[in-house]
């Protein structure tokens, strides 16, 4: 069967290797819509190789560049953020793979989700945000959340065919970053050049920052304490610099199943696109003995105290964790900007969080507003 799949943030690096997933199994995919926020060059470029039904770009600054790039060639052109969200929810999809970055994710996500549409989620934000909403949502409508992050891809496997009742703990694994055992005199110097190069993946600079601060793994948490209905107090970290387990579960009687392989977010993208089916393909294999030592070791929540703080936002709960991700992304931006200081990411998220409204049953127009007022804050 041909899967009819829509791609919200095509330009960016998910976006990407899921099209060249795509290039890997012709005949198993039809593209109904390709979207980005503003590289109108690639997202032409992608539409004249890919012919999808809808091309969308966020920038409304960018629509003639747009149109002059696909003139005469039967593709129906958009831009804006509304019909972005229109995209979204279009009949002639059937699955959404969210690959938006921060925030901007959740809405367009919300509305595939009420409109029938499985959804492969490689924008964490959207459960970070509004976990406990979303997943109703995905509940009430009958329809398939499908972790696209491969820590979650890797829980979801590892849970497949398990009872809920048999979970005693999630293992999310940490790759530590560029700054893995740095104290904060270090940190104190470290400027964006140094935080953008991870030492095992290829991401968008917000993801590498996050990672780089440990922050994206406090996301995670929240992720999946939303995404696989556990409690934080049964989710923990571990730090495993060579990134080959990307996640494991521990069962109650002690055992645990982990999953393993190359960090290459092309297979997490995959098994999410043609779930439940595992599509062969050549990327590179893992060998053993490539990897002879596999390590780990615990987070230091003191110096990296995003990580903290993320665990301390999910125990408040109500809006705790939409108040530290709109305050990280504005921290992040900051930071790339060369206006603030490293550690002062994690002083920005505590700051806003002390200083913000907090509402203990927030409905998602609670949220909405909950996000515009931290962003305001932060700036």
């Amino acid at each position: 069967m041909i899967k009819k799949i829509s791609i919200l943030g095509s330009t960016g690096s998910i976006g990407t290797q899921a099209l060249e997933v795509i290039d890997h199994h012709p005949g198993k995919f039809e593209l109904i819509s390709l979207t980005a926020g503003n590289n109108v060059e690639l997202l032409a470029l992608q539409a004249l190789k890919y012919k999808p039904k809808n091309v969308c770009i966020a920038n409304e600054d960018k629509l003639e560049a747009l149109k002059s790039a696909l003139r005469g060639k039967g593709i129906n052109i958009f831009a804006g953020e509304e019909a972005l969200r229109d995209l979204a929810a279009d009949d002639a999809s059937e699955m959404v793979l969210t690959a938006l970055v921060g925030y901007a994710g959740l809405i367009p996500t919300m509305l595939a989700i009420k409109n029938g549409k499985d959804i492969a989620l490689a924008n964490k934000e959207t459960l970070v945000v509004a976990g406990a909403l979303v997943m109703k949502a995905v509940r009430d409508h009958k329809v398939q959340m499908l972790p696209v992050d491969s820590e979650h891809s890797a829980l979801f496997q590892c849970l497949n065919g398990e009872a809920p009742s048999s979970v005693e703990k999630l293992i999310l694994t940490a790759s530590g970053g560029p700054f893995r055992g740095k104290d904060r005199t270090f940190l104190s110097g470290v400027g964006p050049g140094d935080a953008l190069k991870h030492p095992n993946w290829e991401m968008g600079a917000k993801i590498t920052i996050d990672s780089a601060s440990l922050m994206n793994k406090g996301l995670e948490v929240i992720e999946a304490r939303w995404l696989f209905d556990i409690e934080a107090a049964d989710i923990d970290v571990v730090v495993h610099p060579q990134s080959i387990i990307h996640s494991m579960v521990q069962f109650k009687d002690g055992s645990i199943i982990a999953q393993m392989g190359l960090p290459d977010m092309k297979l997490p993208i995959q098994y999410a696109m043609h779930y439940p089916d595992r599509l062969p393909n050549q990327f590179k294999r893992f060998s053993f003995t490539d990897y002879p030592n596999l390590t780990f070791e615990q987070p230091d929540k003191e110096t990296f105290r995003c990580l903290a703080l993320a665990f301390e936002a999910l125990e408040r709960g109500g809006n705790a964790c939409c108040i530290v991700n709109a305050a990280n992304e504005i921290a992040v931006d900051a930071f790339l900007k060369e206006k603030i200081s490293f550690l002062q990411i994690p002083e920005m998220i505590e700051s806003a969080l002390e200083g913000c409204y907090f509402s203990t049953s927030p409905s998602l127009e609670d949220l909405i507003a909950s996000n515009a007022e931290v962003r305001a804050f932060c700036e």
